[in-house]
């Protein structure tokens, strides 16, 4: 099946997913837990079939800016889809489906520099295994924050919006973000082992940009963590150390990719 077909079908999927769920939040439409899964599902594979055409080149996968984009978004979909069966994440998919779908379409218009990893690098494809699946987890951390955040400056202005009525309760909404920063830091730190054993020079020209904020990210999200345990950090405090959080680890992650692949045009 062409790449083309497969991304519409992704999109299609995404749109009819998202637009459920708009109908959903709205009180317009009650979408069951069986709908969600199987349009989650169809789109995830069609999304993975696109990704599996793409991903593998030249006998080595290619992590170009796009192509890891579409990868990361394909995951932070599956995690959600998981996540859905045992928790009260359904308004997620509100931010992680169109994602997906801006991801999917970014690749097929845009074209940047192959940065291809050989097939049997298995440590090296340990290492970004871990780190895309970390990258993963605090996107949805990072969007369970901006919910967070919204609750509770509504809920202190007494403002009763459809959004609040729509979420889970608030110690809800902070235990599931804590879960997935706790989740996310391990797997991070796994990534960032691996990368200490399996990646030459962490602090290479072109990598010293992606260690320094990775570590830096790190070390966000443990204070977050001693924060929380040792003064009961929560709210508005939690969502902001999530949000800085995150936003070290895409610099970390898009910084360095951007300017080698977008700006200089240079593969690797």
């Amino acid at each position: 099946m062409g790449t083309l077909i497969l991304a519409v079908t992704s999109l299609l999927l995404y749109s009819v997913g998202t637009a459920l769920q708009a109908l959903q939040f709205r009180g317009r439409f009650h979408s069951n837990l069986t709908v969600t899964t199987v349009i989650g599902v169809l789109a995830l594979i069609s999304h993975g079939l696109m990704i599996t055409q793409n991903l593998y080149n030249d006998g080595g996968f290619d992590f170009s800016f796009f192509k890891s984009s579409v990868l990361i978004s394909w995951l932070v979909v599956a995690l959600l889809v998981g996540l859905n069966l045992r928790k009260p994440v359904q308004n997620l998919f509100l931010g992680a489906y169109p994602l997906a779908a801006l991801t999917i379409i970014l690749a097929l218009i845009t074209h940047t520099p192959s940065r291809l990893v050989p097939g049997d690098s298995y440590g090296m494809l340990s290492h970004i295994a871990l780190s895309v699946t970390a990258y993963s987890l605090f996107t949805l951390a990072a969007l369970q924050a901006i919910l967070l955040h919204i609750q509770n400056r509504q809920l202190k202005h007494n403002y009763n919006s459809l959004l609040v009525r729509n979420l889970p309760p608030l110690q809800t909404m902070e235990s599931l973000l804590f879960e997935l920063v706790w989740t996310g830091v391990v797997v991070l730190v796994l990534a960032i082992a691996t990368g200490a054993l399996f990646v030459e020079d962490l602090f290479a020209q072109d990598l010293a940009h992606k260690t320094v904020f990775s570590l830096l990210s790190l070390a966000v999200f443990v204070a977050l963590l001693i924060g929380r345990y040792t003064k009961g950090w929560r709210g508005m405090t939690a969502s902001r150390w999530t949000l800085a959080g995150c936003a070290l680890l895409m610099l970390a992650f898009y910084g360095s990719k951007f300017v080698l692949e977008l700006l200089f045009q240079r593969g690797g």
